[in-house]
């Protein structure tokens, strides 16, 4: 072994075997038990970022745990390809979607193969290929055969920069999630799933999730948004029209007072016709559709509205009642039809307020005088029913189902449940996608285009149009077809499919790749499916894993997959952050725009002193970014997936520390350090595997040292996934391995040292694979790379030995708690105190003064 550690030369070497020997090929094994490990896909947008380094990493080590452990192990990589910010980047770098797609696909590949990650490249997918989007194709004309598939003209999320429209779960606090800019309503013919026909189903299957973190769960559920109640008409006076609403209250129907619609409803138009209030309607309806979502649905937002000029009647006690549009009402949820009742819902009140509205108590609390209830705001809580006709005098339970029992048997309304979800609409008015295969002919209306036919090729050789607009629909050899039924001349669909849609069933994909006889291989996919573990970001909770979700269960209704649910567990890791740093004439700076000057920023462009900001999630906008690249040039891979595996717990935010890196880079070379002193010396011994008693104290206190952290490690990945703390017991480790020096070791210790650092190689083998693989070979192992050798066990019989509970203050504050080893040195508490994770967070980019160890009790650093 040299000297001195070079990751870039031990790194590439390992990297050239694994490719070589296909290590990570994975193939379908009846006989051997399967782990499916996969992390959400990359959109390819040009260059890897810390973010991807970190899910990737956490993964990999997973993986690599896994084939240790004897499973058969899938974990393949490929490209979420299609989508507006190919577009986006194209039109701003002058050049095509595709060209820029597939450049960026071969630069992050060489990027991750860079770290080492123990991907199936054989397996790998570009979502943007006809070869997969060809059995997407083919899937939506199964749907659309099947009825799963509509097409209507609708109000839609309009996002005017990207030209296309968004699902209501693209719309994120009123802006496109793509490009930030407000979304406004149109009217357009759209293509939708019947997502909700599978409503109940996938808000059933929320609670069997049992390998789902909650808040994911939970979010899902309050997407679904399931809701109980009635449907009720109010006729529309002198119309034969009446207006349908959904209550959750239908105990409240005698306080309903005045009627709000949606600006976008149907009837708003024809109730103001002809009348004095046209005008203001129309402009009031303008005015909302230029307004986004998340500012209509504000709770503290002032609620406003105009009147149409027409009336309903309340169908319970003959009430006339002025019918309004109102900024709060809103299409999808329920019928786009507010019955309001002012008495007993916030909202509604103040809306009474403004206009001078009837304010009726229908909702008496137990023991509260009627007068007090809403006088000065809505009571919406349960009570008694009054001012309610024959119903007066019933709790509110027992008054809601005899309302609907009532409503049914005179044919005014029925029991109804109503969900937030909405259907899938997929339609997009971008170049960029995978086409819909679907032509249009006067006479046969829409037609599937014949699966003889498959793929529609999106022609990649079509140009943008000004202002990003797709080239499709003017693209006269991509739009001029025949129809498939009558020969008659007709038009090809234009629109493009919803990214989305290829994220929703890539899992399957990656089952059998290659395979061309159908959409994946049904041997392969019963075999590999359901992914064991997905990892990805929490905020994929109501776009990506709930259409994928939905999309298991076509695939599973259409016969084509035995199972529902496409992910067994789910781990959402945390963000990576850092400070943000600005200059009060440049804005934000990037770190190598930045100069320390005492530890204060200075703007390297102006020389001005800077300002240090919050810590926040990594963003190219806040400039607050870390090139992986050049981390691996300087550190090494291994030292970039130590860093973002130790820093936190994979559930939890990292926050960048470039301290934290130079010390895994650091520890990496004290590893490096101690197998050199020890390879030669031990090449040809055997490790001591037998009972501990036997030894003398120093080799059975490593002896038991070594089983500890085999089960600690062992128990951290397994269980918790806190590769953090598995870290640190190796840590531990090797730290009591170099207080043994090699020159006064005899026949005992020496054998106990082999295993020692046979069990650290293994250990480190899944978080650090290259430096593990090499340290392996150093020291005489048999041939064949590191991760082909089984996870190790550790004796239950050389696990006990005496320990202390240790306290770790930073300048006389706890900061936190260590468990270490009772006979461990000074030097050791110091080394083992100054790289506790939460004392870490305290002392980074500080000096540190001293270190005080007060034996048995704990631990001071003074900075």
């Amino acid at each position: 072994m040299d000297q001195k550690y070079h990751p870039a030369e031990i790194e590439a070497r390992w990297q050239s075997v694994w490719q070589k020997e296909k290590t990570f090929a994975a193939r379908t094994d009846p006989d051997r038990e399967k782990y499916y490990l996969l992390e959400m896909f990359p959109y390819p947008s040009g260059r890897i970022h810390m973010g991807h380094v970190r899910n990737y990493t956490i993964g990999d080590v997973v993986a690599r745990y896994k084939r240790m452990c004897g499973y058969n192990v899938l974990h393949p990589m490929g490209w979420d390809a299609f989508g507006m910010p190919a577009e986006n980047a194209a039109i701003a770098n002058n050049t095509h979607p595709a060209k820029w797609t597939y450049e960026n696909i071969a630069a992050m590949r060489r990027e991750l193969k860079s770290l080492g990650f123990s991907y199936d490249w054989d397996r790998e997918i570009a979502t943007c290929t006809p070869d997969y989007y060809r059995w997407e194709q083919w899937l939506f004309i199964r749907m659309y055969k099947k009825d799963m598939i509509y097409r209507k003209e609708a109000h839609v999320n309009w996002c005017e920069r990207c030209q296309t429209v968004l699902a209501n779960e693209q719309v994120e606090s009123g802006d496109c999630w793509r490009c930030g800019d407000p979304v406004r309503q149109k009217n357009l013919k759209q293509w939708f799933f019947k997502i909700t026909d599978y409503a109940d189903d996938l808000l059933e299957y929320c609670d069997r999730l049992d390998g789902w973190p909650e808040k994911v769960t939970t979010m899902q559920k309050n997407w679904i948004g399931k809701s109980t109640g009635a449907e009720i008409d109010f006729p529309v006076e002198k119309m034969d029209e009446s207006i349908r609403v959904f209550t959750t209250r239908p105990d409240t129907l005698f306080g309903a007072t005045f009627m709000c619609l949606a600006p976008e409803h149907p009837l708003v138009e024809t109730l103001s016709a002809g009348k004095k209030q046209g005008g203001e309607v129309a402009g009031f309806v303008e005015r909302m559709a230029r307004e986004s979502h998340a500012d209509r649905i504000m709770e503290t937002r002032e609620k406003e509205g105009v009147f149409t000029g027409g009336w309903c009647i309340n169908p319970l006690n003959g009430r006339r009642m002025p019918v309004y549009i109102a900024n709060f009402a809103l299409m999808e949820y329920g019928t786009g039809a507010v019955m309001s009742v002012p008495a007993h819902d916030q909202r509604d009140y103040e809306f009474a307020k403004k206009y001078g509205l009837d304010i009726i108590v229908v909702i008496r609390p137990e023991d509260t005088d009627e007068a007090s209830v809403a006088a000065t705001e809505a009571y919406a809580g349960d009570g008694i029913m009054v001012n309610s006709g024959d119903f007066s005098g019933m709790d509110s339970a027992s008054g809601k189902e005899a309302v609907i029992e009532y409503t049914e048997k005179n044919g005014i309304g029925k029991r109804s449940v109503n969900y937030r979800l909405r259907d899938w609409g997929i339609s997009r008015q971008r170049y960029w996608g995978a086409p819909i295969p679907v032509i249009h002919c006067d006479a046969c209306g829409a037609v599937p285009v014949p699966e003889k036919d498959l793929p529609v090729v999106l022609p990649e050789d079509a140009d943008l149009l000004a202002g990003g607009k797709s080239p499709l629909e003017s693209l006269e050899s991509f739009v001029n077809v025949s129809c498939p039924e009558c020969d008659a001349p007709a038009r090809r669909e234009t629109d493009t499919m919803d990214t989305f849609v290829e994220s929703s069933w890539y899992f399957e994909r990656y089952c059998s790749p290659h395979y061309d006889a159908g959409i994946f291989d049904p041997d392969d996919v019963a075999y590999w499916m359901p992914v064991d573990q997905y990892i990805g970001g929490v905020e994929h909770a109501v776009m990506h894993l709930l259409y994928s979700r939905y999309f298991t269960r076509v695939l599973n209704d259409l016969g084509l997959v035995g199972f529902r649910e496409p992910f067994t567990r789910l781990l959402t890791q945390g963000m990576v952050c850092k400070e943000t740093v600005s200059c009060e004439s440049h804005g934000f700076l990037y770190p190598e725009e930045t100069d320390y000057k005492k530890d204060a920023p200075f703007c390297a462009r102006c020389g001005k002193e800077a300002e240090t900001g919050r810590v926040e999630k990594m963003s190219k906008s806040k400039k607050n970014v870390i090139d992986p690249n050049a981390l691996v040039e300087r550190y090494g891979a291994d030292t970039v997936r130590l860093f973002c595996l130790f820093a936190a717990p994979p559930e939890k935010d990292l926050e960048w520390s470039e301290q934290g890196v130079e010390g895994s880079f650091r520890f990496l070379s004290r590893v490096w350090r101690l197998f050199q002193r020890w390879a030669g010396r031990l090449a040809d011994t055997t490790p001591y595997t037998g009972e501990p008693g036997g030894l003398p104290e120093d080799a059975r206190d490593l002896y038991i040292k070594t089983h500890q952290s085999v089960k600690k490690v062992t128990d951290d990945i397994e269980q918790r996934f806190h590769f953090n703390t598995a870290i640190s017991a190796v840590m531990e480790l090797t730290n009591r391995m170099n207080a043994v020096e090699p020159e006064k070791a005899e026949a005992p210790m020496e054998g106990v040292m082999r295993y020692a650092l046979d069990m650290t190689a293994l250990l480190l083998c899944p978080v650090v694979p290259h430096i593990a693989e090499e340290i392996w070979a150093a020291t005489g192992n048999k041939p064949g790379t590191l991760c082909d050798q089984p996870w190790p066990g550790y004796r239950e019989d050389s696990l006990a030995s005496a320990t202390r509970l240790l306290v770790v203050q930073v300048n006389g504050k706890l900061r936190g708690r260590f468990e270490i080893d009772a006979d461990a040195d000074e030097e050791t508490i110091k080394s083992r105190a100054l790289e506790d994770p939460n004392a870490v967070r305290f002392i980074r980019g500080k000096t540190i003064r001293k270190v005080i160890v007060v034996r048995d009790k704990l631990v001071n650093i003074v900075v």
